[in-house]
């Protein structure tokens, strides 16, 4: 179809609606085959092609489902406080105040304020990383010849200042990353050690512990030695649930977790949120 005049654009353009693609938000996303939640409740469902990212605003008590589904995703995750984006992710306190670097079901996301951002509730992974980061476009160009966000090997950093643009933040917002699906180990010398994916169709579940923006690039990880810049789908969907309360076992699994849900509860119960 010609495209040289408006008409012929706009007549191309138009023809277009209706089309799909393998790795594209489903809109509405209530129209996600077999939803993993009740009917109608389906706020976000959308594949991330490899070398891609996305981004999103979720209400407090959003569960958030990721999912590896050829084997090789890994999501690099970025959490702000929505409309408080310098409370944000911190990975490093998240680590420290639950003694614990290897994420999994029960760890919760914590803020540079002490407050929860996002609890795992269902982990059929295992292979996670909170020491990395994500990959940079030095460490892209030197590996594969380029890192940038449009080039076939775009560096994870690049793809999450694009969405964090989309959400009003600058690159002196992104914060070193959490990754799921492919895992790291600390050795006994304490050098890193690349694990690799447990595999295809495995998932990662969290619930949001405050109203958040997320940022998600799926590339490959840093560590990952393979030449070849290899990244599969990533399967996100998400839907309206309610945040964790003192009746949920996880609210007192540890004294730590235990203060940073208080933290969260106390914030809130003064903007008038409890």
């Amino acid at each position: 179809m010609p495209t040289a005049t408006t008409h012929g654009a706009r007549a191309h353009a138009r023809s277009q609606h209706g089309a799909t693609a393998e790795a594209m938000p489903t809109v509405p996303a209530t129209a996600w085959p077999n939803p993993p939640c009740e009917a109608g409740h389906l706020v976000w469902a959308e594949t991330v092609a490899g070398g891609n990212y996305t981004h999103r605003v979720l209400a407090r008590g959003t569960e958030l489902r990721l999912t590896d589904v050829q084997g090789d995703a890994c999501a690099h995750l970025l959490l702000y406080a929505d409309t408080r984006p310098w409370e944000r992710l911190n990975t490093a306190d998240t680590v420290k105040v639950q003694w614990n670097a290897y994420a999994t079901e029960g760890t919760v996301l914590l803020s540079d304020q002490g407050r929860a951002l996002a609890t795992l509730t269902a982990d059929t992974s295992g292979r996670h990383d909170t020491l990395c980061g994500t990959s940079t476009l030095a460490r892209n160009t030197s590996r594969y010849g380029d890192g940038t966000p449009h080039s076939p090997t775009p560096a994870g950093r690049e793809l999450l200042k694009l969405a964090a643009a989309k959400n009003g933040l600058d690159p002196r917002d992104l914060p070193p990353s959490v990754s799921f699906f492919q895992g790291v180990r600390v050795t006994g010398t304490g050098a890193l050690e690349f694990t690799g994916s447990a595999g295809p169709g495995t998932s990662v579940t969290l619930r949001t512990e405050q109203d958040v923006t997320v940022l998600l690039a799926n590339v490959p990880h840093p560590l990952d030695p393979r030449e070849e810049y290899t990244s599969t789908p990533l399967e996100v969907l998400a839907w309206k649930a309610a945040p964790t309360t003192p009746a949920d076992p996880l609210w007192t699994a540890t004294p730590e977790t235990h203060r940073a849900y208080l933290n969260t509860a106390e914030f809130l119960t003064a903007k008038g949120r409890a």
